[in-house]
């Protein structure tokens, strides 16, 4: 991947990368905002079933103009189509399915992740929010949390930091960090740098990137 400011396409290539953490026969949420776009890269090959806190189980790809049914929609307002099968519910059973456990895994986007695995990912202080969201429950009802974002903020300063800032979401509940840039592990010692984006190299990523990191001895490129 070249070193790009297209906001479109960052945010693409991270979510092509972010794909191959699903694995067939996964019951996956993804989050709001960049996180949905994964669904639109997902193998034809994996059969997966993704849920939407808002009371829908089986969210296929994106619409077309022609096929948008405005009342179709995910925890984000956005307009889905549902796939075969597919089941909806109140948000009642749809929680309960998040705190029960069922779901292997979660992609969300992030604020902040801190080097112990923290995230903050619902609001920033003063801004005007809807409210909190489901993540507070997803981030402790899901198998796993992968936290998708870009490596940096608008002012150029690493998301990626020794201590969270802004509200927490959870506290130690990130298993892994996907930017544009790197694939970095959180583990019990401190971060892990696992790959690196075509066109970075590992000094500038440690560069870009607030806390130390250590270099994984089975590093590569990341296929995005």
């Amino acid at each position: 991947m070249l070193k790009q400011i297209d906001k479109g396409l960052v945010r693409e290539t991270i979510a092509k990368r972010a794909e191959q953490e699903i694995v067939s026969g996964y019951y996956v949420n993804l989050g709001i905002g960049m996180p949905t776009i994964v669904a639109n890269f997902i193998q034809q090959d994996k059969e997966v079933v993704l849920q939407s806190e808002n009371g829908l189980l089986g969210i296929g790809v994106s619409p077309l103009k022609e096929e948008v049914d405005p009342e179709l929609i995910n925890a984000g307002k956005e307009t889905v189509t549902a796939s075969s099968g597919a089941s909806f519910f109140n948000s009642a059973e749809s929680f309960a399915m998040i705190r029960g456990g069922h779901l292997d895994l979660a992609i969300l986007g992030g604020m902040e992740v801190s080097e112990n695995g923290d995230l903050a990912n619902w609001m920033i202080p003063g801004k005007m929010i809807k409210g909190m969201g489901g993540a507070m429950d997803i981030v402790h009802g899901a198998r796993k949390i992968v936290v998708v974002m870009e490596h940096v903020n608008r002012e150029g300063a690493s998301k990626i930091v020794k201590q969270c800032q802004l509200p927490l979401t959870g506290k130690r509940v990130v298993s892994r960090i996907i930017t544009e840039r790197a694939v970095i592990d959180v583990e019990k010692d401190g971060l892990v740098l696992m790959e690196v984006a075509k066109g970075w190299t590992v000094e500038e990523v440690i560069e870009s990137t607030n806390v130390t990191l250590r270099i994984s001895d089975e590093l590569k490129v990341a296929t995005y």
